[in-house]
Order: structure tokens, then sequence, then C-alpha cells
């Protein structure tokens, strides 16, 4: 996943936006960036979070797995002198890239970049003719991979939990028909398809085939995998007292999110049902309230920010706990590389 900074959307149908930060001001209150700290923002985008914490008089490793983003934040990296260090990398590889003492704290603005969208040529918005790519790194499977290769099951699955597509069964097996007849290769092709299956109704308030754009750029990139695995190494590379910040604009990904800082909260498990579960050493104190909102205000200034949701965490002095995939509930979905040319 690869932020700008705040910028986010849900749907893959919006135009062109500014970059604008969302939440910033709780951000930083969550972040708590100050001299003699080192931040790594793991979703560097346009640096709008990076720029902030930098004058907050924090140093940055800000990390993206876009090349595009990391080129154009050269003119930043030059005016922090010495301040800010950029990487191409994707975040869940974040630990790689920490300082032998441990970060101070850990930012991630989850989501696709309005900077990616506003390109036709990298294929992630329908309202612009293009390849239908989706793929944040420039490498890799393709989304016209995945649905010119895909199994009808395998498309169903995809669509159904990562877009919350009610229709995904009858757009899969269209989609199965015409690609026997001619291949998908562009952003319009598929958006036009799923007009055809599902028709756009005066009440809807998005096009029918943004669900379909949404789950095909999240199992391109995937998206669920890398925040997971970007929160296991955070915890693994904290300090005793810094703080993980995460920001989402997804339901799929903040109940990952969650689902995490509850399972590092140290409170025992189990039901009525099933026998109590010792308590363990929490690895993270919560920040706050569990979950914060963009305000009011915010959405209305920023509609990209109605569904950011924020949450937070101190990293204890227990150790880190290892990566448990399970406690996400992950469903099993089709292989990355079997769709690949």
């Amino acid at each position: 996943m690869v932020a700008d900074q705040g910028d986010r959307t849900s749907e893959a149908d919006g135009g062109p936006v500014r970059h604008i930060p969302v939440m910033l001001p709780e951000v930083l209150a969550a972040l708590h960036p100050a001299p003699g700290k080192v931040i790594l923002d793991g979703t560097f985008g346009a640096g709008g979070y990076t720029s902030a914490i930098l004058d907050a008089g924090a140093d940055v490793i800000g990390l993206d797995r876009d090349p595009t983003a990391i080129a154009a934040g050269q003119a930043l990296v030059a005016a922090a002198g010495g301040r800010l260090k950029l990487v191409h990398s994707r975040f869940s590889e974040l630990a790689e890239h920490a300082p032998e003492g441990g970060l101070d704290g850990v930012v991630l603005d989850i989501g696709v970049s309005s900077m990616q969208i506003d390109e036709a040529e990298r294929g992630f918005s329908f309202q612009k003719k293009g390849p239908l790519d989706m793929r944040m790194s420039a490498s890799g499977v393709t989304a016209a991979d995945v649905v010119n290769r895909g199994k009808v099951s395998d498309l169903i699955r995809i669509f159904g939990f990562l877009g919350e597509e009610k229709q995904a069964g009858r757009i899969a097996r269209a989609i199965e028909k015409r690609r026997a007849e001619q291949p998908f290769e562009t952003t319009r092709d598929l958006a036009g398809l799923i007009e055809t299956v599902v028709p756009r109704k005066a009440k809807d308030k998005i096009h029918p085939a943004t669900r379909v754009f949404q789950a095909l750029r999240i199992f391109v990139n995937d998206e669920l995998g890398e925040l997971a695995g970007a929160l296991f190494a955070a915890e693994r590379v904290l300090k005793p007292g810094g703080r993980l910040v995460v920001v989402t604009f997804h339901s799929l990904e903040d109940r990952i999110v969650k689902a995490f800082f509850q399972d590092r909260g140290g409170k025992a498990g189990g039901s009525r049902h099933l026998p109590m579960v010792a308590a363990r050493a929490a690895t993270f104190a919560p920040v706050g309230k569990p979950m914060i909102a963009a305000s009011d205000e915010e959405a209305s200034r920023n509609p990209r920010a109605r569904s950011a949701k924020l949450r937070a965490g101190i990293r204890t002095e227990a150790p880190s706990l290892g990566s448990d995939l399970s406690i996400f509930n992950l469903p099993e979905l089709a292989s990355l590389a079997r769709l690949g040319g």
C-alpha cells in the first residue's frame, strides 16, 4: 500500500483531488514527534505527514512501494538537511529499515493515493481510460491478469470479500463469458461490462464498478496482507514508549488494526462456552479512545476524510508476540503468483 498522506478514497471513480493530509492534528497528537525522536512514515506518498513530523523536530525514515513517490520526494529530502531518509520499500518490510536502537514511532496511512488515481496509465480509476493495471509498485501481477485468468470461483471470493459486492457471482460469470471472446485490456472495458450486468440506478451513490475495482486493487497489491505484516513489524522495532498510529479508510483495514490492538492488549480470552485463556503481557497500551474518526468539519472540508479512522497504541516493554495471521481471520484467496503472466 502506498499513501499520499491522507488523501484516500475507497472509490475507484474519484476525479482529481488535492493532497490533503487526513486527520493531521490527531495523528500528530497520537504520535508525539519531537526533537531527538526517529519516526518511520511507512506510507510516504506526497509527504504530508512526513513534512509535519519534520516540522516538529523529529527525524523521519519514509517508505513507499511506489517508485514515483520516492522520486518526487527527493526535493523534501534535500530540504530536510539530513533528517529525512526515503526508501523504496513495502511497509511490511519496515523492520529492515529501522535503526539498530529501534523507533520512537511508526505512522501508516492505508489505501490508494489520489496521485495514483489521477494517473490514467496506472489503471486505478474507470473515469479515465487506461490499462487495467492497478499495481502500486509498478511490478507483478496486474488487474488484467486477474480478470482474464482467474477462476470464476476465485473472482467471486475476491469481489465478495474484498469489495463486499453483492452481485459478485453475476459479475464474475459475465467476465468469464466476455473474456472467452476478447480479453479485458482497459479500465473502461471492465467498467462497461459491469455496468451492463448491474445497471446504475438513480438512487445509487457510487458507480456499479466501484466495489469490483476496489477489490481488484486490494487483491493485486495484497493490501490486507501488507497491513498485517506492517503491524507485526512495528511491534518488533518500536522502543518501549514508542507509538504506532494507523489511519484507515475502509472497514476491512480497520478491522485488522482493531483486531491487532485488541490481541496485543493483554486481556484474558475465552467465553462462557470455552475455558478462560490466561492473560498475556500487553505489548501495546491504548492511546486515548480506541478509535477516533475524522471530525464533521474535516469531512465537510475534505470528503476523502469521511471514512477515516485512527487507532493508536504505545509500545510496552513486553517482548513481541510474533506474526500470527489467524488473529485477523482473513479468507483464503487465489494465489497471485498463479495468476501472473
